[in-house]
C-alpha cells in the first residue's frame, strides 16, 4: 500500500491535517494545491485556525456550531445531525489573511477545505438553500450530488468543493476519469481529496487510483473517516451491498475549471448513458 490512503489520527479533535507539505510522498511528489482537515467536536469543544495565504471553505459535515470568521459572527450554523440525511450542508467561505473559530453546540464534524487564494472573494455563507443538487448516472451508477462550490458558482478563486452520496451496491466517480493535464479546454489539472463516510460506519468502500499506463495503480479499502489523495489518474469508488457511501471532494489546480477525460476503455458507458 502506498501513501494515498490517510487514516484519521483519532476520534476527537483534529483528526486530519493534510497540507501541501504533508500530502507529498512517493506517489504524490508534486502535490501543491489542495489542503484538507477535519475536526470532530463534542458540544462545547472549540476549533480555531488562521487562513494564512489560503482561501478556506468550512463545511459542517454534520452537527451544529457557532462560527466566527473574517471579522464577522455568523451565529449557529448547521442543521443535519447525520451526513446521511443528504440535505445540503451549511458552509462558509473565508479569504486569506483572516481567522475563524467554531464552537460546537451538538456533536459535530467540521471539514476545512483549502487552496491558494488568488484574491477577490469576500467572506460569505454558502448554502444550504443555494446549493444545487443533482442526480447523476443510471442504474447502479446512480449517485446524488450536493454541488457546494463548483465552477458555475463564483464564490472562490481556486477551490472546487462537492458532496456525493453513493447508495449501497453502486459505483461512483465512474466511468473512471482523470483530470491530470493542464490542457484546457480538453482537460484541467486538478488535485483531489476524497473524505469518505460509510453507513453503517463499520463498513468499508473501495477506491482505485490508476493511470492509463498503470505506472500508478493503487486499490484501497476505505473506512469511515478515511481520506484518499488523488494526485493524478482515474479514481472510481465502489460501495458494497449494505453500506451507503458519502464523500466530500476538494479539488484545486492552476485554474478553477473541471474538465476531465474518461478512460478510453470505459467511455462507452458515458456515451450510452448520455
Amino acid at each position: 500500500m502506498g501513501d494515498l490512503l490517510r487514516k484519521p489520527t483519532g476520534s476527537t479533535g483534529k483528526t486530519h491535517d493534510i497540507t501541501t507539505a504533508s500530502a507529498k510522498g512517493p506517489l504524490s511528489p508534486d502535490w501543491a494545491y489542495v489542503g484538507f482537515a477535519t475536526h470532530r467536536l463534542a458540544p462545547g469543544d472549540t476549533a480555531a485556525e488562521v487562513t494564512g495565504d489560503r482561501e478556506v471553505i468550512l463545511v459542517l459535515v454534520e452537527g451544529k456550531a457557532r462560527i466566527t470568521g473574517g471579522g464577522q459572527d455568523w451565529g449557529e450554523m448547521g442543521d443535519r445531525l447525520s451526513v446521511f440525511d443528504q440535505s445540503p450542508p451549511h458552509c462558509l467561505y473565508l479569504p486569506s489573511g483572516t481567522d475563524w473559530q467554531a464552537t460546537a453546540t451538538t456533536d459535530a464534524t467540521l471539514a476545512i477545505c483549502t487552496a491558494p487564494d488568488l484574491g477577490g472573494y469576500p467572506a460569505q455563507r454558502i448554502g444550504p438553500n443555494d446549493i444545487q443538487t443533482e442526480t447523476r448516472g443510471k442504474g447502479t451508477n446512480t449517485r446524488y450530488i450536493n454541488a457546494i462550490a463548483m465552477e458555475d458558482r463564483d464564490v472562490a478563486s481556486s477551490l472546487l468543493v462537492t458532496e456525493v452520496f453513493t447508495p449501497a451496491g453502486h459505483w461512483s466517480s465512474y466511468p473512471p476519469h482523470r483530470h491530470d493535464e493542464d490542457d484546457f479546454p480538453r482537460m484541467t489539472y486538478l488535485e483531489e481529496t476524497y473524505y469518505h463516510r460509510l453507513n453503517p460506519a463499520t463498513g468499508f468502500g473501495i477506491q482505485r487510483v490508476f493511470t492509463d499506463d498503470l505506472g500508478l495503480d493503487e486499490t484501497m479499502a476505505v473506512a469511515d473517516h478515511d481520506v484518499v489523495l488523488v494526485p493524478k489518474g482515474h479514481h472510481p469508488c465502489g460501495a458494497p451491498y449494505g453500506h451507503d457511501m458519502y464523500y466530500l471532494n476538494v479539488m484545486a489546480g492552476p485554474r478553477r475549471k473541471w474538465r476531465f477525460q474518461n478512460h478510453p476503455d470505459f467511455d462507452w458507458i458515458a456515451k450510452r448513458d448520455a
